[in-house]
């Protein structure tokens, strides 16, 4: 069992940046590979990135790829998101989640732990 808290959303303007964390509890970090995903007023939740649990297999969605830069530290029990050159359809409720013992996918469906999101809002 893993426990995810997401931090770090909020309002930004067009072009500007933000960094989501996902701090996880319980279980040894380094058994999960971690995904992001998002998921916007009225549209389904739609992969954003994901990393194995040594880091070494990253996988991004086209949409973010060349913006959004994710990366982990299994001593603190941490994932990053590193959010740049955000845009407008980028807002909406961001989750992190954790697959045990497997490796990093784009199917939400694979991942058995969740956190309970943090907000970004993308606007002028």
């Amino acid at each position: 069992q893993v426990q995810l808290v997401e931090s770090g959303g909020g309002l930004v303007q067009p072009g500007g940046s933000l960094r989501l964390s996902c701090a996880a509890s319980g279980r040894t970090f380094s058994t999960y590979a971690m995904g992001w995903f998002r998921q916007a007023p009225g549209k389904e939740r739609e992969f954003v990135a994901s990393i194995s649990w040594s880091g070494t297999s990253i996988y991004y969605s086209d949409s973010i790829k060349g913006r959004f830069t994710l990366s982990r530290d299994n001593a603190k029990y941490t994932v990053y998101l590193l959010m740049n050159s955000l845009k407008p359809e980028d807002t909406a409720n961001y989750y992190c989640a954790a697959r045990f013992l497997r490796g990093n996918t784009d199917d939400a469906s694979d991942y058995a732990y969740w956190g309970q999101g943090t907000q970004v809002t993308v606007s002028s």
